[in-house]
């Protein structure tokens, strides 16, 4: 199994960090974007990053465009949208594939570690095929807002739906669990 911590990242502003950088926290890594019907899950996880950051909770934005061309923008656009229209204050990174062939080698681990999610991913399948789209199948994240939640060894320790809210009950009992070991 790939050490997470060992891969490099780039973050939004052209920094660079690595898992190691958030070494001993619980995570939320998720594929974001910003033209998408599930943006609005930026205000939920805003509000975890809030309501959990002071105790070791992060999480980490990752801008991808994978899925039907919903984040076109540049990393300032990115950034500027994120900042103004739902306030983000948790680390976003670089704009990455999170599928295909060049997929970012976090997303290829994280999907390694945990190939199968949490979460309505069978009904939202059905509902991008009645828009006439062909679904990834697992291991491959499904679409924008998929969150894998890393424990605080490094572990991935969850895998959610992109229809699952932040803040929905499964999401929030499993960050829960991993902050209080």
């Amino acid at each position: 199994m790939t050490d997470l911590a060992a891969i490099p990242l780039t973050r939004i502003d052209g920094a660079a960090d690595s898992l190691a950088e958030h070494a001993g926290k619980v995570l939320l890594v998720v594929n974001v974007a910003s033209k998408c019907g599930l943006t609005p899950q930026y205000e939920g996880l805003e509000s975890l990053y809030r309501s959990y950051k002071d105790q070791g909770f992060e999480v980490l934005g990752f801008p991808a465009n994978d899925f039907g061309g919903q984040e076109p923008g540049s990393e300032d656009e990115i950034a500027q949208f994120c900042s103004l229209t739902y306030d983000v204050s948790f680390p976003m990174f670089a704009k990455a594939d999170v599928t295909g062939p060049a997929q970012q080698p976090l997303y290829a681990a994280l999907t390694a570690a945990k190939p199968e999610k949490t979460g309505p991913a069978e009904e939202f399948r059905e509902k991008l095929k009645g828009y006439g789209m062909t679904p990834t199948q697992d291991p491959d994240v499904l679409w924008n807002f998929e969150k894998f939640l890393i424990a605080r060894d490094g572990t991935v320790a969850g895998r959610f739906a992109p229809g699952l809210e932040p803040k929905a009950a499964e999401v929030v009992s499993a960050i829960e669990a991993e902050l209080a070991k």
